[in-house]
């Protein structure tokens, strides 16, 4: 059981966090939802205790456990992953409210 504290702390970085790196790697790649597309793999890896090997060598039970792993996750783990994905699509609406606006992203 994850208290009220660490939940809340968890969700501020958690959306700091991927609204950062998706801002970063938009103004770098100059492709606005890059983050938003690449959240869902960065949270299968999260999730998962398998190695990516795994998913090419036996991708039945692979995928199997993690479908296990993503259905037995907490409220509180989900709304954790969900404030990131807020702050991967946070990010591209910033970049492209900056871009249209003017600014010019390296």
């Amino acid at each position: 059981m994850i208290s009220l504290p660490v939940v809340i702390i968890s969700v501020v970085l958690f959306f700091v966090l991927f609204f950062g790196i998706g801002f970063l790697l938009n103004m770098l790649l100059r492709m606005s939802w890059i983050m938003a597309v690449v959240y869902p793999i960065v949270c299968l890896f999260i999730i998962s205790k398998d190695k990516l090997i795994s998913y090419f060598h036996a991708p039945g039970e692979s995928f199997s456990s993690l479908f296990q792993r993503v259905i037995s996750l907490a409220a509180a783990d989900v709304l954790i992953l969900a404030s990131g994905l807020a702050g991967a699509i946070v990010s591209g609406v910033a970049i492209n409210a900056l871009r249209k606006r003017g600014y010019q992203m390296f």
